[in-house]
């Protein structure tokens, strides 16, 4: 069988890739596992890691503006949003998870319309209704984040986050161990 990646083809790369991802996947795991067992906690700190990070880009964008243009007021009025913004969710990141939640409800609310605008077009087609579920699960979750906000922010921002983390745990973990089996093979 003939394989195209890069990867399949070095023996030392697919070892480390394999031995990495399989410890990166176990930290992802526990992480991940901790967000849904203490979701609260987990949304407070998804909330302040977005606002660091967001700080950051507050001293970024204003460093660029003032080696490119100290003249522009949309670049300096930027950095002063961001500064803000990044600022008040570090003092109150209460606040700063009710409005993950509202972005979490309109990605939500947008997932449901595309994936069932999806599953409308592909409906001949086998499997079409694997994409209209994915849209009403999208849906009911997007009205949960609204019937219960801002408490149910509180809530489903870190298990969200929790879940995601998990599951991409277990996707390293996978693909260290089809690492280690392509490694044997080579």
């Amino acid at each position: 069988m003939v394989r195209y990646s890069l990867l399949t083809n070095n023996k030392d790369l697919l070892e480390k890739f394999s031995k990495y991802s399989k410890i990166y996947g176990v930290i992802f795991l526990l992480i991940g596992l901790a967000g849904i067992v203490f979701p609260y906690i987990m949304s407070l700190t998804t909330a302040v890691i977005y606002a660091w990070f967001l700080l950051f880009s507050a001293f970024m964008i204003g460093f660029h503006t003032w080696q490119t243009n100290k003249k522009d007021w949309l670049g300096w009025l930027k950095t002063v949003i961001f500064l803000m913004v990044s600022i008040l969710m570090i003092i109150n990141p209460v606040t700063a998870v009710a409005t993950l939640g509202i972005l979490f409800a309109i990605y939500f609310f947008m997932d449901a319309f595309s994936s069932s605008a999806l599953a409308f077009e592909l409906k001949p087609a086998k499997m079409w209704w694997v994409s209209l579920l994915n849209g009403l699960l999208s849906l009911i979750i997007g009205i949960y984040f609204i019937i219960g906000w801002p408490i149910s922010s509180m809530f489903l921002v870190g298990f969200l986050v929790g879940i995601s983390l998990f599951f991409d745990g277990i996707a390293l973990l996978t693909l260290g161990s089809a690492a280690k089996t392509l490694e044997k093979e080579v």
